[in-house]
């Protein structure tokens, strides 16, 4: 047996200079260090710090009394919000774990989600009650139920035995809370969006909340006098763990109950926002807002965006507002953000253009990620290999470290599949470039194969992206006799705009190289999933019908 070091003798952790990691702190620390310090605005609300870790607790105490212990989920179906925000914090810090749910499911899906995670209490906005009661009801043991009466609310009916207030009135803010044996305990469960069959539920740790947060911070360079507005989901990856960032630094929260470009333009003049995220969607809602409802800033609005890789026109669009676009990538199953497209000084002397064509790259991994590597997982021998930094060899981005999920929730296969091998496997098609940066091509079944060459479907959205008429668009493969397949276009034009399929065609082969372009040109609106992401499934499914 070997010697014990005399670094570990008698040197072990103990409660003097050890704790368990947890998010749960953020809230008491900036309560303690800025208690009069604006910490939530919503509408005409305005909550401190104090007052914010005080219904936190109260909402921790009240569950603990209700019976709700460790490793109970609590399921909440609320938009943003100061009751979702609270939730964060007050459900794992009455040991529990929050289900933060999708608020755009329809009721067979969100009960699915509830007998899945085993909610034992749901905590629903009124607007969004109708829903839910109909999920409720397709349950074999309905949970009871808590609805928030928030006075922002479009309509809606209370349902469930009490409204969020007297909730909170039945716990006590100056009580203790449940502080986590082990950091590496569950504090949130994420069903992801699949497209088809039922979601999987990613489970989240204390620890990984807690890194991926501070990194977060870190990459976003979030301070005391950051201003976020919610324009992100909190539902979405915990609002990419934003929802313990912001409030890690003491930022203001600008709660935001629906995405609409002019309220966003609004906020964003009368708060002074700093900071914001949001898929492409949003930026492209921001893009293509009427001009009356636009406003000029006398700050710069940070704006992150991930999800899919933003169309190079989208970012240079933004930058001529005004904004400052950071470049994200990640995945429900790494906590949200994971890769951040860093900004090297050299690249401020280029073009606009040019710029925004670097800043598509997903990047490098998060400070606090262990590695990302891009993987060709059909190398000899069956031993995945690096792929060379070319920026053309395509391979599959893995990643590992300490912000990758626990697992899949009841789903030991579907984890180990994900697990193989030490790494997280994304699912993503990627280059790297020379300087050692990743660009996502395309999802592993989106990639397109003609003639036996591959073309990805984001390189000519990237190019459709740029013509003058085009809002959005999406690329998938169609059935080709000849060449086994063959890109096809769907497109949805500018509002006021006409378009051809020969200018759509014409403008693709002017700007790529011909066998890339689309043969097929289907105009109307694009199917979106409840998070904005284009479904390509279903246009799939349509090219092969054409």
């Amino acid at each position: 047996m070997a010697e014990t070091s005399m670094y570990e003798r008698g040197l072990g952790p103990n409660a003097a200079n050890y704790a368990a990691m947890t998010p749960c702190d953020f809230v008491e620390r900036s309560a303690a260090t800025f208690p009069d310090k604006l910490a939530i605005i919503h509408g005409p609300l305005r909550v401190t710090y104090r007052e914010f870790r005080d219904r936190c607790r109260a909402l921790c105490s009240a569950l603990g009394r209700r019976g709700i212990a460790k490793g109970d989920v609590v399921a909440v179906l609320a938009p943003n919000t100061p009751a979702m925000l609270e939730a964060h914090y007050g459900v794992p810090m009455a040991g529990a774990v929050l289900n933060a749910i999708n608020t755009r499911l329809d009721a067979p899906t969100i009960a699915f989600i509830l007998e899945h995670g085993g909610a034992k209490l749901v905590i629903v906005d009124r607007e969004l009650a109708p829903v839910m009661a109909d999920a409720i009801a397709q349950t074999e043991n309905p949970p009871p139920v808590v609805t928030i009466d928030d006075p922002l609310a479009d309509g809606g009916v209370m349902i469930g035995d009490t409204d969020y207030e007297a909730l909170l009135a039945e716990g006590d803010a100056t009580a203790d809370w449940v502080r986590p044996a082990d950091e590496w305990d569950s504090m949130s469960l994420n069903y992801t969006s699949g497209t088809t069959g039922n979601p999987k539920g990613v489970v989240f740790s204390h620890r990984g909340a807690f890194l991926n947060a501070m990194g977060n911070v870190i990459s976003f360079g979030l301070e005391s006098g950051s201003r976020y507005l919610w324009t992100l989901p909190m539902f979405h990856c915990n609002g990419w763990t934003y929802t313990w960032a912001v409030t890690a630094v003491g930022g203001t929260h600008v709660c935001l109950r629906k995405v609409d470009p002019g309220h966003i333009f609004e906020q964003i003049a009368e708060h002074r926002v700093t900071h914001m995220c949001g898929a492409p969607i949003v930026l492209n809602m921001l893009i293509h807002a009427p001009d009356d409802q636009k406003r000029n800033f006398e700050h710069v609005a940070e704006i992150a965006t991930g999800g899919a890789a933003p169309p190079s026109a989208v970012i240079s669009s933004m930058e001529r507002m005004g904004f400052k676009v950071t470049h994200l990538y990640g995945l429900t199953e790494t906590y949200g953000p994971s890769m951040i497209c860093a900004w090297p000084p050299e690249w401020n002397d280029l073009e606009v253009d040019a710029r925004a064509q670097r800043m598509a790259r997903q990047g490098v991994h998060y400070t606090t990620l262990e590695g990302m590597r891009v993987v060709d997982t059909e190398s000899e021998a069956g031993v995945p290999r690096d792929v060379p930094w070319d920026g053309e060899t395509i391979g599959e981005i893995w990643l590992r470290g300490n912000t990758v999920m626990k697992g899949y929730l009841k789903n030991p296969q579907a984890s180990a599949e994900a697990f193989a091998h030490g790494w997280f496997h994304s699912g993503d098609l990627a280059v790297i470039h020379p300087d050692g940066y990743a660009e996502v091509k395309d999802r592993s079944k989106d990639i397109i194969i003609s003639g036996g060459e591959n073309i990805s479907s984001l390189e000519v959205e990237d190019v459709l992206f740029k013509h003058p008429k085009i809002m959005e668009a999406a690329v998938v493969s169609r059935p080709d006799e000849k060449w086994g397949e063959h890109p096809c276009a769907f497109v949805t034009p500018s509002p006021g705009q006409e378009l051809t399929s020969d200018e759509v065609v014409d403008w693709c082969r002017e700007h790529l190289a011909h066998f890339k372009a689309p043969r097929t040109v289907v105009f109307g609106e694009l199917p979106k999933t409840s998070t904005g992401k284009i479904q390509k499934f279903i246009l799939r499914d349509t090219a092969r019908g054409l």
